[in-house]
């Protein structure tokens, strides 16, 4: 049997989603079994790519400017592999947020976008925010959730009782919203309530001074465990002012535990599968929202949610760049690529 050679290229291999996603891809039985998988880190400063051994380049790189020219050269020294760009960072939400040239950008993600035969986009959301502004050829989208393994979390006792104690999970950054959830959490009475923030970050000092010395609020720093971490909750939350997909959610709901999330990007991609949402931003609606929360009655032993989110994934990745005849092109354009 003919084994594919598979390159991902990463800029950042500090832990985190994006690595954790790769970990699985290149771990995963299903997707191992045809497959040799390779890691190769890009520096950020480097200005020209070079030939790899590859049958397909995936690419988790974060689009800039200055990357241009590596993935142009990157395309020109490597004609018979399939080259994919997994979008793990830009939303919709983000670019409302944070980017001030918007036409400036749009022209970054299309002249990137067309060096690569595929584009996959990690959400729905996103993938849908890709189309409508015509940054992606259509023929070349595609949508494949993020995904790790998540029997652990499956293998979790359910949460009983009553909501008392909530999760956040996640950078201590802005994008996450954690200062959104901590004012809303104080507006709460309840002394019998907890909320256990898990991260580390550039924030800690300011959500520190909003939690105000409430002594329902812990910071618990850094979590190498997220399933002993996800045992200790009743439910979690996701404020997050953007986010691409959200690993979080998916272990949430693996977990069987309570999910509220904002009505941002990719969050709403878990909402037929189990997620609740807050709609409307700033303080108010997640302080009503928390109220419902731990009011509500105890779940029913057992509700849980039961989607198969790594077999679809396998399923999508396969299909897409382990199809037969693949590796059989070496030498060649790979066949269905448009260029």
């Amino acid at each position: 049997m003919t084994v594919i050679r598979v390159t991902h290229l990463v800029d950042d291999t500090t832990a985190g989603g994006v690595m954790r996603v790769i970990s699985h891809m290149m771990t995963t039985p299903d997707l191992t079994r045809e497959a040799d998988h390779s890691l190769l880190e890009v520096k950020r400063n480097r200005h020209s790519g070079g030939r790899l051994e590859a049958d397909v380049i995936i690419s988790h790189l974060a689009i800039s400017w200055r990357l241009l020219p590596l993935l142009a050269a990157l395309r020109v020294l490597n004609p018979a592999a399939r080259l994919i760009h997994v979008e793990h960072s830009y939303t919709k939400c983000f670019t409302v947020l944070n980017v001030r040239r918007k036409r400036r950008f749009g022209a970054l993600l299309k002249l990137s976008y067309a060096l690569f035969h595929n584009v996959v986009a990690v959400s729905a959301a996103q993938g849908q925010w890709l189309r409508d502004e015509g940054f992606v050829r259509p023929d070349a989208m595609h949508v494949i959730p993020s995904c790790v393994d998540l029997s652990a979390f499956r293998e979790l006792a359910p949460s009983e009782g009553a909501v008392k104690t909530i999760g956040a999970i996640g950078r201590l950054e802005p994008q996450k919203g954690f200062d959104i959830l901590i004012k809303a959490f104080r507006e709460l009475r309840d002394p019998g309530i907890a909320l256990h923030i898990y991260g580390q970050g550039s924030e800690e000092r300011l959500l520190r001074d909003l939690a105000a010395g409430d002594p329902r609020i812990h910071f618990k720093g850094f979590s190498s465990n997220p399933v002993a971490t996800m045992a200790g909750l009743d439910a979690v939350m996701m404020p997050s002012r953007w986010e691409a997909y959200g690993l979080v959610a998916i272990e949430t709901l693996a977990a069987r535990r309570r999910l509220l999330v904002s009505n941002v990007d990719g969050l709403t991609d878990h909402l037929p599968h189990g997620a609740a949402l807050v709609d409307g931003a700033g303080i108010k609606p997640w302080q009503s929202e928390l109220e419902e929360l731990f009011a509500a009655p105890p779940r029913p032993r057992g509700l849980g949610h039961a989607h198969n989110y790594e077999r679809h994934f396998s399923d999508c990745w396969k299909s897409l760049c382990l199809s037969p005849g693949i590796a059989s092109q070496r030498g060649s354009s790979p066949a269905g690529c448009v260029f």
